[in-house]
């Protein structure tokens, strides 16, 4: 099986011992522990490093132990249908026929349970919090140490019902060893005291962070080449060879790769690139929207959740970033203006006098989903050299960096610091038909 590179491309072939297809955030962390093994690594990027085409561009950049919670878990469905007939709302679905959307949303509504949601919770925390220590090592000084921020979090919510729910969620947060706790009165007001809000009630969690993105990915990716890493933008994985159980040649726009290995850690696009080794993988492209304004006066000093609404808000110097939504379109990249809008409209509504001045930037991208929101993190079957880095959804700046030693542990046939069976790629079934061509 293979496609030969455009007319254009100029033939070249590279044997590193491990190539990883994608440069956003979950591939550079593979190649960081990887090179820090002793393992020579060449990492391909579609687009530019950090450019818009990748996911790690435009979002908000969240690390740390908030936002463990599966988008399975119970009520989600039936909260889901009423937010259909809205296309404002957090969490949409275009109505359409497609197969695999349909499976998605079957496995999706079997993992809304108690059991698998606490289950869930408790994988992506653990991931999470040797995340956050591995960014913290990482960024303690030198060059990316102005990109990440820990400083704390504000979880805010302007209803009663939503504040009373996310109080009741404090007991098991903090049992799992997540900081999280219920602000008192004029605590709020003393953490922000230049923005006004107009809401029910709060919580914080000292551990909340943020990577500042794409500035953050663009100095990894440097810092990469500096250990020895090759890195290839606008370079696109086209095509492979396969003999047996292996993969033996990767087709690229420049060039021919015989790796040893091959990780798969192209976001939304490891699911086509996996069909064509015949690998099914249970993705689905979840398109979220940003919006970059120009910070006013009153801008939040720390990060932000709107709880109800779903919205995230992130200080960026002289810049401030909305994110928000989940849709499931497909892979259309086209930005809706009401979703934008409903996301402007949240902000107002928990924040009424915030002086949002000149937009800067819109920006929408895609998160690889799994249906029960953990990634898909190890070996891909039938093959022996081959490996998954994907599914990382809404949070997949928090899960990267621990994914990535995960995924290092597994090649070099070092023990695992974590039990990889709950990332296992094929937990959801995923055998397709091999694509020619």
């Amino acid at each position: 099986m293979s496609t030969m590179p455009p007319p254009h491309a100029e033939p070249t072939r590279h044997d590193p011992d491990v190539l990883v297809i994608g440069g956003g955030i979950v591939g550079l962390f593979c190649a960081y522990h990887l090179r820090r093994a002793g393992v020579g690594v060449t990492v391909l990027e579609r687009g530019p490093v950090g450019g818009p085409m990748s996911c790690s561009y435009g979002n908000t950049g969240f690390v740390g132990t908030q936002g463990s919670t599966p988008l399975a878990e119970p009520g989600v469905p039936a909260q889901g249908l009423r937010w259909l007939l809205n296309p404002e709302s957090p969490f949409y679905i275009r109505p359409r026929w497609d197969g695999e959307l349909l499976r998605w949303l079957w496995h999706f509504r079997r993992a809304c349970n108690e059991h698998d949601a606490r289950a869930g919770f408790g994988v992506l925390v653990d991931l999470k919090k040797r995340s956050l220590d591995i960014l913290r090592e990482l960024c303690a000084a030198g060059d990316l140490a102005p990109f990440f921020t820990a400083q704390g979090m504000v979880l805010a919510y302007n209803t009663p019902q939503g504040f009373d729910k996310a109080c009741r969620s404090v007991p098991e947060a903090v049992a799992h060893g997540v900081p999280l706790r219920v602000l008192g009165p004029g605590e709020l007001d003393a953490l922000e005291p230049d923005t006004e809000f107009d809401v029910h009630g709060a919580l914080y969690n000292e551990e909340g962070a943020y990577l500042r993105v794409p500035d953050f990915l663009v100095a990894f990716a440097r810092m990469l080449e500096g250990m020895g890493v090759e890195i290839h933008p606008h370079t696109e994985a086209v095509g492979f060879e396969v003999a047996g159980r292996e993969v033996r040649r990767v087709r690229t726009t420049r060039g021919d790769f015989h790796p040893r290995e091959v990780v798969v850690a192209a976001g939304t696009w490891s699911a086509e690139c996996a069909r064509r080794l015949g690998v099914g993988l249970m993705l689905q492209p979840a398109k979220g929207y940003s919006v970059t304004v120009k910070a006013p006066r009153d801008a939040p000093r720390r990060p932000l959740l709107l709880g109800e609404g779903k919205v995230a808000l992130v200080p960026l110097g002289d810049r401030l970033r909305f994110g928000g939504t989940l849709e499931l379109s497909g892979m259309d990249a086209t930005i809706s203006r009401r979703r934008v809008d409903g996301i402007l409209r949240t902000v107002r509504t928990y924040l009424p006098r915030l002086e949002t001045t000149e937009t800067v930037e819109t920006w929408s991208g895609f998160r690889p989903c799994t249906p029960d929101g953990i990634p898909l993190i190890g070996r891909a079957e039938p093959y022996r050299n081959l490996c998954v880095a994907s599914g990382h959804g809404h949070i997949g700046m928090g899960l990267a960096p621990a994914g990535g030693k995960l995924i290092a542990q597994i090649i070099t046939g070092e023990r695992p610091d974590i039990d990889p069976a709950p990332f296992r790629v094929g937990r959801h079934g995923g055998r397709t038909r091999r694509r020619t061509g």
